[in-house]
């Protein structure tokens, strides 16, 4: 199973930026998809999880209200809409999948190589 994720950049504080997860190798459908997110120096931290089932979201209370994660079947990917983005929003995001449900990394079999995403204020 293969994860790429795609469409970091750079952004400003309040601005908006669409994360996408497209899923190769795998029956898509199978898993839990997540989102984590890391900077230099610290642990890989829980951002949103979408389950097989796309109306299962959760989401960790930094970006509840923020961020959306979301997928589509048909197309194999999943995303991680992001709004009102602020400095604290500034890391690596990972997407990963895992054939149960979790909030942890090692709840996650498989991972992409990561996107950077900075906010500049």
């Amino acid at each position: 199973v293969q994860l790429q994720a795609s469409g970091g950049g750079l952004v400003h504080v309040g601005g908006s930026l669409r994360l996408s997860c497209p899923v190769s190798g795998g029956t898509f459908s199978d898993y839990t998809m997540g989102w984590f997110r890391q900077v230099p120096g610290k642990e890989r931290m829980f951002v949103a999880t979408v389950g097989s089932s796309v109306d299962r979201t959760y989401y960790d209370d930094s970006v509840k209200g923020r961020f959306t994660i979301s997928r589509d079947n048909a197309k194999n990917t999943a995303y991680l809409q992001m709004h009102s983005l602020s400095a604290e929003d500034t890391a690596i995001y990972y997407c990963a999948a895992s054939k149960g449900y979790g909030i942890y990394a090692k709840h996650y079999y498989y991972w992409g190589q990561g996107t950077q995403v900075t906010v500049s204020s």
